[in-house]
């Protein structure tokens, strides 16, 4: 990268596209001291086109790695299709480099044509694959991450206006498709990772078709493994196809009867790989967080035994989404360490493709995988056990294609793996709630890209489910068209129900407090995961923050803390050691505070109104509890024996508050909760509860939701409690109604 040069004098070379970081020259140039030799050699050097400064002499040793791997081979035929096509699909396997060379090559392309129909756009599914895809890149480029090259992920721009190449996350770009509807700032789109079938990537297959009709000098490179081939050939028609082959053959061993005992399986054979001569790291794919949680355990402890002649073993937990990092190649400091080191990576399937070290010699495979599965009919989601898919088990295989002697252990059978495991992923657009999906599929139907050919089209029940849902949110008007409220709610990167609750903190006046609850459950969880011993002495830290209101104001107690904490320290480590102390995430805090800051940006830019803080006050508590349960009035729960057996109101699932919630923690179980977050699963804990009481709950609910309600003894309680309202409130809403032009009927703020 750039950042490894030497300094250079600005008055020996300039450009005027050129960052305002200083650039850098090789070491070699150094030396010349002004001297006329130096001169020529300058003049000599060959030039990036990119930024008009000589090429350093990291780039011609990056650029040996570079023609080292598999798809370096295809470099021609696929610039010969990029030029004679609209679409290129580019099929390879994983690490053989598609993700770093294709969108390279893709910029050359962009640059022989003068950039006149914009530059080059890469999504990820992975926000952290996005970020390290664009330093990588950079650095073969020889150019400045955040300048030439650049990333975009949520709440979080490293690019500028003459970025050339930018590597996004596929939210982001969707996103964008709603301000920039044919997305003219780019001349190539291309969308990496397809095979994970992420709804975002599934989205963005659809709408391109039509952008492809309206700009036909627009291209799209479509990256994905072998596997997707054939459905995406007949779902593109007929379009030239760039195939990377592996380098190396897989020796596979299947294990008969592992799977009943996994977690011995899997240390019994990390222990004998480590025992044997054999050195490379490992990988094993689990089939949840809590196994990683569990084998992490295990390993560590039976590993504490191990001979240390045999070298250190060194357990990595990668945990899925934010949680985790990229596990990558060792650094030079690793490398020189003296003791030598194994490596077991512990993950799951969504760390397929966080796996770019290429020392990974051995993966252990489980072949099972919990994932989450929404449910329309009761709104929340199950978390269930099934069979991974072939494609995800050829994946796992691939990670191991650039070893020369790679292993993979199948904890199944090959019967298993022929009769239970489906083909394909299943797409998430299949087993996810679309609520949010529709709401941005409405607002591009503004633009006229409504209609979507889906490759894998949605139940049609969990379509009416999410429509549903957004007329009782006041998004839709009379003719199912966004209303001003969704168009408004659609601004926000948020769950609508939590964007309707800003939206109705500007009439109850908390929007400062709202802000910081939608930050703080956006962002991953604040309180840290205790390890055995310790959980008493977190319990006690954690008290300090607890509100007697809820959940929801506690976590604005914790983000008050943590600012007042960052305003009166000298430095960072001041503040990591008192979320240590704590026991408190700090990266977690740190995502959550700029979280907060870009919806604070998009307030103010469509001119919302913000109220000064009041948070401690009787009256504050109140109108945030109003503000929530506009939002949320469809995730409530009753407390039916007093014992914590919380019943849904909506559905007949009974839930238990969880553990880290303070009621949990003072024992004082409120009757009825307002909660964010439920999952069936062996435990159904709801999280993030606030208490509500029966009569705010009816002064707020739109009632047309109310009266569809199934019959129950929670909904004649609410029902009794209506009776008790204030009749000045109940006239308050139904003028509100009156002067309502929407065709919710309703009062706006509160739908």
């Amino acid at each position: 990268m750039s950042s490894l040069r030497e300094e250079m004098d600005d008055e020996e070379l300039e450009h005027p596209s050129s960052s305002p970081e200083k650039r850098y020259f090789p070491e070699s140039l150094d030396s010349s001291d002004g001297d006329e030799e130096g001169v020529l050699a300058c003049e000599d050097l060959e030039l990036n086109p990119f930024d008009g400064l000589p090429y350093s002499s990291r780039y011609y040793k990056l650029l040996k790695e570079r023609e080292e791997l598999p798809i370096w081979r295809e470099k021609y035929s696929f610039m010969e299709s990029l030029l004679q096509n609209q679409v290129v699909v580019v099929s390879g396997d994983a690490k053989c480099g598609k993700s770093s060379q294709v969108p390279q090559w893709c910029a050359e392309y962009c640059l022989s044509i003068h950039y006149q129909h914009g530059g080059v756009i890469c999504t990820q599914v992975h926000k952290q694959t996005a970020v390290q895809l664009a330093l990588r890149v950079a650095d073969e480029m020889d150019v400045n991450i955040g300048h030439e090259v650049g990333y975009v992920i949520p709440f979080e721009n490293c690019c500028t206006s003459e970025t050339i190449l930018r590597y996004c996350t596929d939210d982001m770009l969707q996103r964008e498709m709603m301000s920039n509807p044919f997305l003219g700032s780019y001349g190539v789109i291309i969308l990496d990772d397809v095979q994970e079938r992420s709804m975002a990537t599934d989205v963005l297959l659809g709408l391109l078709k039509d952008v492809l009709l309206a700009r036909p000098e627009l291209k799209l490179i479509i990256n994905c493994s072998p596997v997707l081939i054939s459905k995406l050939s007949s779902y593109y028609g007929n379009v030239p196809l760039i195939e990377v082959k592996n380098k190396h053959p897989v020796e596979v061993v299947y294990l008969s009867g592992a799977q009943q005992d996994s977690f011995e399986s899997i240390s019994r054979l990390i222990f004998e790989i480590h025992r044997s001569d054999e050195k490379g790291d490992v990988v094993v794919f689990l089939a949840c967080e809590q196994d990683i949680e569990k084998t992490y355990e295990i390993v560590c402890q039976e590993g504490s035994n191990l001979n240390p002649d045999l070298g250190e073993l060194v357990v990595i937990p990668l945990y899925p989404k934010e949680k985790c990092n990229l596990f990558r190649p060792m650094d030079e400091s690793e490398k020189r360490c003296q003791v030598y080191q194994r490596r077991v990576v512990l993950t799951t399937s969504s760390g397929e493709s966080l796996i770019w070290s290429h020392t990974v010699r051995f993966v252990i495979d489980v072949g099972v995988e919990r994932r989450q599965v929404y449910n329309p009919r009761i709104r929340a989601n199950s978390l269930v056990l099934q069979p991974i898919s072939q494609s995800q088990a050829e994946t796992r295989k691939q990670l191991l294609g650039s070893s020369p002697s790679g292993k993979l252990f199948c904890l199944y059978t090959e019967e298993f793996a022929s009769k239970d495991m489906r083909p394909l992923k299943p797409a998430e657009m299949q087993e996810a709630n679309l609520t949010s999906m529709v709401l941005f599929m409405k607002r591009v139907d503004i633009a006229g890209l409504g209609r979507c050919d889906f490759m894998n089209r949605p139940a049609p029940e969990s379509l009416m489910q999410a429509l549903e849902d957004l007329d009782y949110l006041a998004a839709l008007d009379n003719d199912g068209n966004l209303s001003e409220f969704g168009i408004i709610m659609s601004e926000f990167p948020l769950d609508p129900q939590l964007s309707k609750s800003i939206l109705a903190a500007c009439e109850f006046d908390c929007v400062d407090e709202m802000l910081t609850i939608a930050a703080m459950v956006t962002a991953p969880s604040c309180f840290l995961h205790v390890s055995h011993g310790a959980e008493e002495a977190a319990e006690t830290c954690w008290k300090t923050f607890l509100h007697p209101e809820g959940d929801h104001f506690t976590l604005i107690n914790v983000y008050r803390a943590y600012q007042d904490t960052a305003l009166n320290s000298t430095n960072e480590h001041c503040v990591e050691k008192w979320c240590q102390d704590y026991f408190l995430n700090c990266s977690a805090l740190r995502m959550a505070d700029v979280i907060r800051a870009e919806l604070l940006e998009i307030i103010k830019r469509i001119e919302l109104p913000y109220a000064e803080p009041a948070f401690g006050s009787k009256e504050n508590s109140l109108n945030i509890k109003k503000a929530l349960l506009s939002g949320y009035f469809m995730q409530i729960a009753r407390d039916v024996d007093g014992s914590g057996n919380y019943l849904m109101l909506t559905h007949k699932q009974v839930a238990q508050l969880h553990p880290l919630s303070s009621y949990s923690i003072t024992k004082k179980m409120p009757e009825w909760v307002l909660f964010h977050q439920f999952s069936i699963s062996e435990n159904n804990y709801i999280r993030v509860t606030s208490a509500v009481s029966p009569e705010l709950f009816m002064q707020l609910v739109p009632q047309y939701y109310f009266s569809n309600l199934p019959p129950s003894e929670s909904k004649d309680i609410l029902q009794q409690a209506s009776c008790h309202l204030p009749t000045t409130a109940v006239k308050k809403d139904q003028d509100v109604c009156e002067k309502c032009p929407d065709a919710t009927e309703q009062r706006c703020m509160i739908q």
